[in-house]
Order: C-alpha cells, then sequence, then structure tokens
C-alpha cells in the first residue's frame, strides 16, 4: 500500500516514483537549478542545509533518502539547542544534484531567492531501520557529520497530511542531548553567515561574488 506523506508517492518498500512534483514548479530555461539525474541508485548518506533568502528567510533542510533529497523548509533553522523545537514543513523530493546547487533563482520562479550551502556533510542512521523506513513512519532518528551540524537529531512527524490535498506536512526539527549540544546556539549570529561550499555570504552570492578559497570542504 502506498505511502503519500508529504505528496510523495512511495511504495512498500520506500521506493520513490519520480521527481515530477519538483520539476513541474520549474522552468529549467530560466533558473540555474538541476533538473537532476531522477533517483539514483546506491546507498548515499548526504544531508545539506540550505539557507534560502526567498519572500521569507528559511533554512531547507534535506536528507538523501531512497536515491533522492526528502527535503523539509525550516522557518527558524535548525538548532543545536536541544530545547528548541523547530517546526519542519515537508517538500517535494529534490534530486541530489541539488545538494551543491547555490546561486540565484530569479525573480517569477519557484522559490525565487538566493540559496547557499549553509551546511554539507554525511549522516548515519541511529537505528538499523534504513531511513526511508524510518521516513515512511514518521520519525527520522540520524546523526549528523557536518561543519556547522553535529550529532544526533530527529525529524518527528506530528500531522500527516498530503501536500496533494492542499495542506502541510508538518514535523519538528530536535538535537539530541549529546556532547555537541549547544544550549548558547545562535544561528543569526554572523560567524554563521557563510557558505561552506564557497565561503560566501548571502549577499556575495547575489552580486556573483567568485568562491572563497577553502580548506576541508566536504565532498558529498
Amino acid at each position: 500500500m502506498a505511502n503519500t506523506a508529504g505528496g510523495t508517492l512511495y511504495r512498500s518498500k520506500g521506493q520513490q516514483v519520480s521527481l515530477a512534483a519538483y520539476r513541474s514548479k520549474r522552468a529549467f530555461t530560466e533558473t540555474p537549478e538541476p533538473v537532476g539525474r531522477g533517483r539514483q541508485r546506491g546507498r548515499t548518506r548526504a544531508f545539506v542545509v540550505q539557507k534560502h533568502a526567498a519572500s521569507r528567510l528559511h533554512y531547507d533542510f534535506r536528507l538523501a533518502v531512497n536515491g533522492v533529497l526528502a527535503s523539509w523548509a525550516v522557518p527558524k533553522g535548525p538548532s543545536m539547542n536541544p530545547a528548541d523545537k523547530r517546526l519542519a514543513v515537508r517538500t517535494e523530493d529534490h534530486p541530489l544534484e541539488y545538494a551543491k546547487f547555490e546561486g540565484v533563482i530569479p525573480p517569477g520562479q519557484y522559490g525565487a531567492g538566493i540559496v547557499m550551502v549553509w551546511d554539507l556533510g554525511k549522516y548515519e542512521p541511529l537505528e538499523n531501520q534504513p531511513p526511508e523506513e524510518q521516513l515512511a513512519r514518521g520519525k527520522v532518528q540520524i546523526v549528523l557529520q557536518g561543519e556547522k551540524l553535529r550529532g544526533g537529531f530527529t525529524l518527528i512527524q506530528t500531522k500527516n497530511r498530503s501536500m496533494n490535498s492542499g495542506r502541510r506536512d508538518y514535523w519538528l526539527l530536535v538535537k539530541s542531548r549529546d556532547e555537541y549540544a549547544d544550549p548558547s546556539w545562535d544561528i543569526d549570529s554572523a560567524r554563521f553567515d557563510r557558505s561552506v561550499l564557497t565561503g560566501r555570504s548571502l549577499k556575495e552570492i547575489k552580486e556573483g561574488k567568485p568562491a572563497k578559497p577553502r580548506l576541508g570542504r566536504h565532498r558529498v
């Protein structure tokens, strides 16, 4: 029996059917976003968080699951403080290539605004259950290995609503109480307003400034 959580059709084993929802919203002759090669085989365990200055500033949290990037819009951004329970709204799956997308989506296009690769790295499931099965049940427990986000996190579905019905699919993103937890976390700190991919700020991305030499970049 299919599960349509988040407006994406999954078969019983978590097989994703297509990236049709992602592609239907974008005119690729106008936007620099990747079309993507579709669902890709292999056990890629990448994660990316993109800071997105669209009509409203928010962060897009994405996990590679079953060959695509399962995606959530997080209005206040992820937090390293376990006391913070961040709202995360499930959006359409994105192609794996989107993990390296950084640039400006032009006016008139879906999600118009500036996109920064705010954090990038690998993740591991906290349980033996595969990520696609955790996603289908509505609770995903993972360990992140990024530059800004580290340690355990949990995504918990609070309302199972299909986007096809015009309603949203709400989750919470919560940091685990581990050695990486930081009660003083402030995502608005100037030290966090840099791309881990190019070293640029949102302003520099908008102005088309070149990437800055950086050591230790993630290869995902």
